[in-house]
């Protein structure tokens, strides 16, 4: 099979949503929020995705990167995913960089050919996923 078979073959609307697991939050930098608030606002913005017709599969990871890699190839074992959103929070944070460039590995190796997108918070991702399902 070649490169063009193999990214052909991984081509799918199924989205991977990869983010940190509101245990994982430092709320310190982010006083206008907690864990509780955090979680609603994750569980709102999917509830909107499934609604809007996007098959997503959820993927929230811890903040050190080998268990966050770990966790990651589990969600996505037999997935195939055409696009995966990476949220702020592993995005934004300095000191996520590396938990970062691992997801972002890790993700290409699962998916080659995936296309990425990025949100700025989970009421922005329905937003992000039309922009990465475009893109393909």
């Amino acid at each position: 099979m070649t490169t063009e078979d193999a990214v052909a073959e991984q081509k799918s609307d199924t989205v991977l949503s990869i983010g940190l697991h509101p245990s994982a939050v430092d709320y310190s930098r982010y006083p206008q929020i907690d864990e509780a608030t955090l979680t609603a606002r994750i569980a709102a913005g999917e509830n909107a995705l499934r609604e809007a017709g996007f098959d997503i599969v959820t993927c929230q990871v811890p903040a050190d990167p080998d268990a966050a890699e770990a966790t990651l190839r589990d969600c996505a074992t037999g997935g195939r995913f055409g696009v995966a959103m990476i949220g702020a929070g592993v995005r934004m944070a300095p000191e996520h960089t590396l938990l970062f460039e691992r997801l972002i590995n890790v993700a290409t190796e699962i998916a080659p050919g995936i296309r990425f997108c990025f949100n700025t918070s989970p009421e922005t991702t329905i937003d992000a996923l039309r922009r990465g399902l475009q893109a393909r």
